[in-house]
């Protein structure tokens, strides 16, 4: 199938682009890497008035690290965010779970914080993000406002952004030094979507566990967060047993949809599989050697 209709924006600027939308109304899209957006327009899924173009917008490239805060600016690619030192340094999961999103042609042209933006629920981006505690940020025509990416996440490609904002970046606070992390997916081939993912962050101090975050995509029509198994987790020895039973519980009261790719049954053992073996990891790496 061919795109319906659409008009064109290209603009060089987060301003105008912000701009653009207030102009354009609630029928405009943001164009970024075009990765999710374009074969939705191609099957016809989508069907936006216009198409704003920020891919030339140089204040919207930006991967910096400051004050203990990664930033991540709406045109950075995933191929460049993955590979920058920044991000390795301060957000190691994020990077680890960019490097399974699609193949490298793909990650070349898709952006961060437009899979942060269509929100899809199986994807890898937006569950590490979740388990990050991100903040997203949203700007309209001379205003901007802070959203946690726990409020984030509405819905099957449904989002907090309201009619008229850009998802301009998002922020993303380092964990202190010996944070361990693990970034776990199954998918039924190396180029397929992913079934579910899991990815968790553990800090000890003194072989307890200080702080830990497990979220996982691919079990609810958003990402979530395993809070009640993060509670239980907090304080305790990593033994294997525990590991284990906060697996249970991380998806115990979960009912995940089934699609062409796996009943909720089957997604909700494979998450509870994918989520011990990323804590177990995550251990390990922060020196618990659970």
């Amino acid at each position: 199938m061919k795109a319906p209709p659409f008009g064109y924006r290209r603009v060089s600027s987060a301003a105008e682009a912000a701009d653009a939308l207030r102009e354009l109304g609630s029928d405009a899209r943001i164009l970024a890497g075009g990765q999710s957006l374009l074969p939705m327009l191609s099957v016809r899924i989508a069907s936006p008035s216009h198409l704003v173009d920020i891919g030339r917008a140089d204040d919207l490239r930006h991967i910096t690290a400051d004050n203990g805060s990664l930033r991540i600016g709406a045109a950075a690619t995933q191929w460049s965010v993955e590979n920058d030192q920044a991000t390795t340094a301060a957000a190691p999961l994020l990077a680890d779970a960019i490097s399974r999103a699609g193949q490298v042609p793909i990650r070349h042209r898709g952006t961060v914080v437009g899979s942060i933006a269509h929100a899809d629920p199986s994807a890898e981006i937006p569950a590490a993000v979740l388990a990050s505690g991100a903040t997203l940020i949203a700007a309209s025509t001379g205003s901007e406002r802070e959203i946690s990416a726990d409020d984030f996440f509405q819905g099957p490609y449904m989002t907090a952004l309201e009619e008229g904002e850009l998802l301009r970046e998002v922020r993303i606070d380092r964990w202190p030094d010996g944070t361990g992390h693990a970034f776990e997916e199954f998918s039924h081939s190396h180029e397929s979507w992913p079934v579910v993912t899991a990815a968790v962050l553990v800090l000890l101090n003194g072989g307890t566990i200080d702080r830990v975050a497990i979220a996982m995509s691919g079990v609810d029509g958003r990402p979530v967060r395993a809070g009640q198994a993060e509670h239980e987790l907090t304080g305790q020895a990593p033994t294997p047993e525990l590991l284990a039973e906060a697996a249970q519980s991380a998806t115990r009261d979960l009912e995940p949809f089934s699609d062409v790719f796996g009943s909720g049954r089957y997604r909700k053992r494979v998450a509870t599989a994918l989520v011990r073996r990323a804590l177990t990891t995550a251990t390990t790496r922060a020196g618990g050697g659970a």
